[in-house]
């Protein structure tokens, strides 16, 4: 009892005791104090800049807001794009080709825009006050969209062609409609930029990775974090596609209109429970450009064998820079070794004693920087060997859509479905399978690799490309008993062919499948083995395999156009009943199945960050100390042990 007084008397002396410590219930109260007072141990603060209280800020309950935001933002950019090629040919009267080649310019531009976003993001604003601007932006642009449906002034006159070929009959929109119309689009794309960038890490800040509880849900974030965008998905392209089918277009851009409006206001409201994390270290593109501007700049220096004898932050610059951990030296890319090679002199360059005291970052980098440009590095091929997934996604919003049109949409005498409304069934499998993934495929797998995550991250996505490849040969198949039909009752028949549209539908689940797989897998890989202080960097590489994809589907779509043109249309023509886009599918299925290849030999080749991982706190007293030579503090860039300047340099007054 005296001891229990005795641990109150010494709380209350810290200022965190103000109740009576004779009576239980004012101990609990002692208690719930102590805890509410435990602050984010990995350095977060909020959004006033002081230190995040654990018990009020972050975890799954700022994940709600955020959620929510996130769900709105793909319900109101899923509500424009899922429709977007229909509205391309049927209102502006664009060519089958020429509107799927803008969808997937736009689409490519959306998914590009995050790299400025990170940019701005980790250079400048932060992840909170990006998303912030950018949420503005987007409902702006969204409103312009409305305008340019809406307004006679904005839109050609409606016209109801007579044949399967639109162009041939109506009157294609004037400069000045088009240009507004993709004038709105690309603000909205570049809105949608500073959202997609942030808004996943953001998201992953809230969890306090020190925290073995928190770090434990951290896991199962993208995975119910890709359920939340699938949901927003999947009403942007039942309910509002229908609006926009049956109502009008006003009404169909109106209300994701106004949505944006709402996911705007929802971040607004839950400041109070976001954590975030001070501009650390700046752009990262500047970081980068350092280390690849020393690295040549010091070409001619020797990298040392020792690794310790290379340029690093001392423990203190490394708890504010590198919160946490730093990245331990690696073997391999030993040309960027040399930009944290501390240079010796030479008769050509005499050092004064100032350089070494302050580097110049452009001529000499710490070793943590260096292993971050070569995480990048590392990175690039699995980046470039998941660009051809998302070329094939993008016949998702495209060429399925067109042959969707094609076919028999009814579903029973008073309702038909619309064509864009298929891909409802990729995020209906998505919801479906992935909770299901995450609770009893990862615990099964799990037993049989004794991998945490069941499969590791470039496995899962491995195992997405297989699906994908396997989705658009069965889209192949689906389109040869297509065209069979159609050629069958003539070429140039006007209306729905006598087949069901769920014939397209393993199409869809099959690409909904995969992205449970390859999508959540890129997610989870991306912005795991970015380096710490470029995260946002990290969530924009997983959205540019996208954006590139996009622009590869928009570049492949030319050149097969442009090389079989013939009096039919070639390949992808005006009037599908006349094209082979079968072909196009096989072409695409071919250069898929090299492209898994080039994948296996790149994943067995990378090797994980996490084994490069230095606990800073534990750094010092692992590290060895400078050697009889003078040589620099292992742990230390540029330190002069005892006041005198290293080895092979001479100090100048």
């Amino acid at each position: 009892m005296a001891s229990s007084d005795a641990e109150l008397a010494i709380l209350k002396d810290l200022s965190i005791v103000a109740y009576d410590p004779k009576t239980d219930h004012s101990r609990e109260h002692v208690k719930d104090d102590i805890v509410d007072d435990i602050t984010v141990a990995d350095g977060a603060v909020d959004v006033r800049g002081r230190p995040s209280i654990k018990s009020r800020t972050g975890n799954w309950k700022a994940c709600w807001p955020i959620f929510g935001c996130e769900v709105c933002e793909r319900v109101a950019f899923y509500a424009i794009s899922s429709n977007l090629v229909i509205y391309l040919t049927t209102v502006l009267h664009e060519d089958i080709s020429v509107s799927a080649r803008n969808v997937n310019n736009w689409s490519g531009t959306t998914f590009m825009t995050p790299l400025i976003g990170a940019f701005i993001a980790d250079a400048y604003l932060g992840r909170y006050l990006t998303l912030g601007t950018f949420l503005c932006g987007y409902f702006l642009a969204l409103t312009f969209v409305t305008m340019s449906v809406t307004l006679p002034a904005l839109k050609p006159p409606e016209c109801n062609g007579l044949t399967a070929d639109l162009t041939k009959f109506c009157r294609p929109a004037t400069k000045l409609q088009r240009g507004f119309f993709y004038f709105a689009l690309y603000l909205m794309a570049m809105g949608a930029g500073g959202i997609k960038s942030c808004v996943t890490a953001f998201a992953g800040d809230q969890f306090d990775i020190t925290d073995p509880v928190e770090a434990k849900r951290k896991m199962s974030f993208p995975n119910w974090w890709f359920v939340s965008i699938s949901f927003g998905t999947m009403l942007s392209v039942s309910l509002l596609v229908y609006v926009q089918d049956t109502i009008g277009w006003t009404w169909g851009y109106g209300i994701p209109t106004g949505i944006a409006g709402l996911a705007t206001l929802i971040f607004f409201i839950g400041t109070p429970l976001y954590r975030t994390h001070h501009i650390r270290g700046g752009s990262p593109f500047t970081r980068v450009a350092q280390v690849l501007v020393s690295a040549a700049r010091n070409w001619r220096v020797s990298v040392p064998t020792n690794p310790e004898l290379l340029c690093e932050l001392d423990d203190k610059e490394a708890l504010t820079q590198a919160p946490g951990k730093l990245l331990r030296h690696t073997p391999g890319l030993v040309f960027l070794d040399k930009a944290a090679t501390v240079p010796v002199m030479t008769h050509e360059r005499v050092y004064r004693f100032e350089e070494l005291m302050k580097p110049d970052p452009w001529r000499l980098c710490t070793v943590t920087q260096v292993e971050e440009v070569k995480l990048l590095v590392r990175m690039l091929p699995i980046w470039v060997t998941n660009l051809m997934f998302s070329a094939v996604f993008a016949q998702v919003g495209t060429l399925f859509l067109n042959q969707g049109t094609t076919l028999n949409r009814q579903m029973g005498p008073n309702f038909q479905i619309p064509a864009a409304s298929m891909p409802l069934f990729v995020t209906l499998t998505i919801c479906v399978f992935l909770p299901l993934y995450d609770k009893f495929f990862v615990p099964a797998v799990r037993r049989i690799t004794g991998d945490k995550r069941g499969l590791t991250m470039l496995q899962r996505i491995g195992v997405g490309q297989v699906i994908s490849t396997i989705s658009i040969t069965v889209a192949a198949f689906v389109e040869m008993k297509r065209l069979r039909l159609a050629h069958s009752l003539g070429k140039d028949i006007v209306g729905p062919l006598p087949m069901t549209i769920f014939w397209l539908l393993p199409q869809y689940m099959l690409t909904g499948i995969c992205e449970v797989f390859i999508s959540v897998g890129q997610m989870e890989f991306f912005l795991d083995q970015a380096p710490a202080s470029m995260r946002s960097l990290g969530n924009a590489l997983y959205l540019s395999t996208v954006a590139v994809g996009s622009f590869l589907s928009s570049l492949l779509v030319s050149i097969v156009t442009n090389i079989t043109y013939d009096s039919n249309g070639g390949w992808i023509g005006n009037n599908l009943n006349e094209s082979h886009m079968d072909y196009f599918y096989w072409l695409l299925t071919g250069l898929s199945l090299l492209n898994l290849f080039f994948y296996v030999l790149f994943a067995k080749w990378y090797t994980y960050k996490d084994s490069n991982k230095t606990d800073v706190s534990r750094r010092s007293s692992e590290s060895p100390s400078s050697d009889s030579s003078g040589a620099l503090q292992s742990g230390h860039c540029l330190t002069v042990p005892n006041g005198v300047a290293p080895l092979g340099y001479k100090e100048l007054k």
